[in-house]
């Protein structure tokens, strides 16, 4: 069994206070729980409303298991407007 993490770090350009941060967070992190099965959180930058760090957090057999979810998932950020990857960063115990 192996545990698989991806950091990703966002700017979020339209986000000009810590409410609309939030409600974009909560409607994303919603949208990757219920459609890629893994677990999301918050991890820096709370309190600045044009940055985040999500993690991204999943279990499986095998590592190309985790490579292929992992793929998908920044597939699906890339393809999201209202957010910017800046930088991301993978690890796989």
């Amino acid at each position: 069994m192996m545990l698989g993490t991806l950091q990703v770090e966002l700017l979020l350009p339209g986000s000009f206070s810590l409410k609309d941060k939030r409600f974009v967070l909560r409607s994303l992190k919603e949208k990757i729980r219920s459609g890629f099965n893994v677990s999301v959180a918050e991890v820096d930058y709370q309190e600045k409303w044009q940055r985040s760090v999500l993690a991204f957090a999943c279990v499986s057999a095998e590592r190309k298991g985790i490579d292929s979810l992992f793929e998908r998932l920044m597939n699906a950020l890339d393809a999201e407007t209202r957010v910017e990857v800046v930088d991301r960063r993978v690890e796989v115990w």
